[in-house]
């Protein structure tokens, strides 16, 4: 049976970075559901914007983007319509439009030969027995059974990790449903969208590579038909679906207490979204996803005594700035609060004539 001083569950911005960082100096496996090949498997279901806070992680980290991972256009505003109370507003946002997918098999590509990574893998049984954590996992036709020093689950918001160190632990979940249709507005643009007859969320829409992407965050009863009636209730306010191409579908969660924060123990550690790092205002998670896993590969490269001690008084930072999160979506997601908000015009960017009418045209 082999032995690894870290084994990582999931390969996703949170996992690649940090088996990339723990590269040569520990002993490393790392488990993902992504193939080896690009077009097939496993692809997450995002609309793919990379946010300043995921920019400076590269920055840190001294990595630039490649150009293949970048989609068309770049734009630097938010169309928010509240559908309710008919009012729009123009926010300014500093986001990077990215092909999600291209962009998580870079950040596979940068993981050095010295980890052991297994492709379309998937993780069977965890437990934890003489001061080691043991793993099952099926890869390549056959099964393997491994023991680790250090466990990590990097593996999203159904986190096997997470289940298994916290069996009772629930985080708020959504549906997040989303579908490509070919764009036909004359004028690209990034939108988000409050309806509470449909969510008590949000959705959101891009334009990305002559695609037009549109999707949202929906309680799971009766997720579908609050899609669909969403999308007709958009068509009033001039946006354009026509034939969907391809439907997408995955879970998300949406912390919305403190306790919804969690960091691991004995020796496993949880990051990303698998620890509930993720924005309840904005579902953003590639941030917190690469913060999280730069914090944790210092501590586990230094080997303290108590590991997840620092782990958890390390992220606490981290935690506080999500907890303002949750604030900012009880403050987003009441009718009355953010119709004050957007009425106010505090950060709104007026259209000049010309924006006016092309936005009237789109």
């Amino acid at each position: 049976m082999q032995h690894f001083d870290v084994a990582i569950i999931g390969l996703g911005p949170a996992g690649a970075a940090l088996a990339r960082q723990l590269a040569g100096s520990l002993n490393v496996i790392a488990l993902d559901k992504k193939q080896r090949d690009g077009n097939k498997g496993f692809k997450k279901p995002c609309g793919g914007l990379l946010a300043p806070d995921a920019q400076r992680a590269f920055i840190r980290a001294g990595i630039t983007l490649p150009v293949q991972v970048m989609a068309d256009p770049q734009i630097f505003s938010v169309r928010t319509v509240d559908v309710q109370s008919a009012i729009e507003r123009n926010y300014q946002r500093c986001y990077l439009n990215i092909d999600r997918h291209a962009f998580d098999l870079w950040m596979k590509s940068l993981i050095p030969p010295s980890v052991t990574v297994h492709h379309d893998a998937l993780c069977r049984k965890i437990w934890r027995e003489d001061g080691l954590w043991h793993l099952v996992f099926s890869a390549e036709g056959q099964e393997t059974q491994i023991t680790c020093r250090y466990l990590v689950g990097a593996d999203g918001a159904n986190s096997m990790v997470r289940r298994v160190l916290y069996p009772g632990h629930e985080i708020r979940q959504y549906v997040a449903l989303q579908q490509w249709f070919k764009d036909r507005h004359p004028a690209p643009f990034y939108s988000c969208i409050f309806d509470n007859t449909t969510t008590d969320c949000y959705a959101w829409s891009i334009s990305k590579d002559g695609y037009f992407i549109f999707g949202g965050a929906f309680a799971p009863k009766h997720s579908r038909e609050n899609f669909a009636a969403l999308k007709t209730r958009l068509e009033s306010v001039n946006f354009h679906f026509g034939e969907a191409l391809k439907s997408e579908k995955c879970t998300v969660l949406c912390p919305s207490h403190w306790s919804d924060f969690v960091c691991g123990k004995e020796n496993a550690f949880l990051i990303g979204e698998a620890a509930g790092f993720i924005s309840a205002s904005s579902l953003e998670g590639i941030s917190y996803a690469l913060d999280s896993a730069e914090i944790l590969s210092g501590i586990l490269c230094a080997a303290p005594k108590d590991a997840c001690a620092v782990y958890r008084r390390k992220t606490l930072g981290l935690r506080v700035k999500l907890l303002g999160k949750i604030v900012k979506n009880k403050c987003l997601t009441t009718p009355w609060l953010r119709r004050l908000i957007m009425q106010s015009g505090i950060a709104n960017i007026p259209l000049t004539p010309e924006g006016q009418s092309k936005q009237a045209e789109a």
